[in-house]
């Protein structure tokens, strides 16, 4: 049997999971984990396939995903080593921080890898998914990576040392922590919470859904919503003097940051 592997049953893995079974895809998941009760979770929602062991998951494995957190895949890869697992040609990393060359080094094997950061709204099909390739990743290999993706949302080939800034950017907890702030200034200001809710999402949500479709560019629907001496024009004025756009700049340094000390681990 060959699967699509997974080593670690968190919520990453659980995301895709389920944005692939949502897809249709009927191959074999595999997942190895430690702790059980991740496994049954996964079990009950996407159908997947507990492996026994640690070699068994690998032994199975067509498309090997690392899906641990970035200070566990040195000690994960050493396992795989010392288990005598037999590698599958394509293995993919959805570490933050981890270059390919720490992969190649701690694997130490001729696998060909490839780093991916699928976004958790992969659950619904809606995911970004960046992806960046080993050198020796050939043309078939990669078409095989675009296609696992590409069920759960739209995947953005880009250059490795792209990688630090766009998972620092594309993450939806972005969406989330401006949704709750607009939401409390909303409600702060007099809304109850559903309506401040309601009010903060139309903001976000469609609004950027009509960029999106409407082929606009966002400095014309910058403009067109923010009329010279009205409401908007006063909101975003006051929010660029509060230090909107330096703190936006200074969160995403420290995302940058946070993914190269991982790096070193």
């Amino acid at each position: 049997m060959k699967a699509t592997v997974f080593l670690g049953g968190g919520r990453i893995t659980g995301a895709l999971a389920a944005g692939l079974r949502l897809a249709g895809d009927r191959r074999t998941i595999v997942v190895y984990d430690r702790h059980p009760e991740k496994l049954r979770a996964l079990r009950r929602e996407s159908r997947v396939e507990i492996a026994r062991d640690l070699k068994s998951a690998v032994d199975a494995a067509e498309i090997l995903i690392v899906a641990v957190r970035p200070g566990s895949v040195r000690e994960m890869l050493g396992e795989v080593v010392a288990s005598g697992a037999r590698l599958p040609r394509l293995c993919i990393s959805l570490a933050a921080g981890i270059p390919l060359r720490n992969l190649r080094a701690w694997l130490g094997t001729p696998a060909q890898w490839v780093r991916a950061m699928p976004s958790p709204v992969c659950r619904v099909g809606r995911g970004l998914t960046p992806v960046s390739y080993d050198r020796r990743i050939a043309g078939p290999e990669r078409t095989r990576v675009r296609q696992l993706f590409g069920q759960v949302g739209p995947v953005l080939e880009i250059a490795e040392p792209q990688m630090d800034a766009i998972t620092a950017t594309h993450s939806p907890t972005h969406g989330y922590h401006a949704l709750a702030a607009l939401a409390k200034a909303a409600h702060d200001a007099g809304l109850d919470r559903k309506t401040a809710l309601i009010a903060a999402a139309h903001a976000l949500s469609d609004g950027i859904v009509y960029w999106r479709q409407s082929g606009e560019s966002l400095e014309d629907l910058l403009h067109e919503a923010a009329t010279p001496g009205g409401i908007a024009a006063a909101t975003m004025a006051a929010m660029d003097e509060a230090g909107y756009t330096r703190a936006v700049a200074e969160g995403v340094k420290a995302g940058i940051d946070r993914a190269r000390r991982n790096a070193r681990l």
